[in-house]
């Protein structure tokens, strides 16, 4: 028997209905997200190519900006910035807090242009930018986080592109980003010093 009664009197379910039911809901699921794409967020609607540009130009940008003879402790950074975000974003969206309602692909990440892309390239280059000219880090990051929960934020709000649920509040999504990119320099610079210890 696969369906179990506890003692409340509420129906419960063994391990293997359990991930039975969870394999059938994901298949639906799966099936919701591509015909939803193909209706309101494919290469048909301007949505996309807004995806596609946020995702493309930051990279074009940091081609030509990066500081090359940096770029491990600079792409370190960067990548916790892009993980941290990611598992995020997961974590919201499943918990029904911050919803990306277009995206590349179905099977990809949602929101892996912001993720991948505007968020880490940004504070990458404000990294560089800051060790480079010996500026407050913290404070620059303060600013940054501003530009991009209130006015970043506010403008994928506006076209559509995201919603808030469940008390998610822009101000939380400024708290976050100070955690994530602080989380991002701390480490690396324990980086540079087990290196440095490393080489001397």
């Amino acid at each position: 028997m696969y369906i179990l009664l506890n003692c409340r009197g509420v129906v419960t379910l063994n391990y293997k209905e359990f991930w039975k039911q969870i394999s059938e809901k994901n298949e639906e699921l799966n099936a919701l997200y591509h015909s939803y794409w193909h209706q309101f967020s494919d290469m048909g609607s301007w949505q996309f190519w807004m995806i596609i540009s946020l995702l493309l130009l930051p990279l074009i940008l940091l081609f030509f900006t990066v500081d090359r003879k940096r770029i491990f402790e600079l792409f370190f950074f960067g990548f916790i910035v892009h993980v941290l975000w990611s598992y995020i974003i997961i974590a919201l969206g499943r918990s029904g807090y911050f919803m990306h309602h277009y995206f590349i692909l179905p099977v990809l990440p949602i929101a892996i242009n912001v993720t991948a892309s505007v968020l880490p390239i940004g504070f990458l280059l404000l990294y560089q930018y800051c060790t480079n000219r010996q500026k407050n880090f913290y404070i620059y990051t303060l600013l940054l986080s501003v530009i991009f929960a209130f006015g970043f934020a506010s403008i994928e709000r506006y076209l559509g592109m995201t919603s808030y649920k469940n008390g998610m509040r822009q101000f939380y999504l400024f708290l976050i980003d100070i955690g994530v990119v602080y989380i991002a320099y701390w480490s690396t610079k324990l980086l540079l010093k087990v290196k440095e210890k490393a080489n001397s």
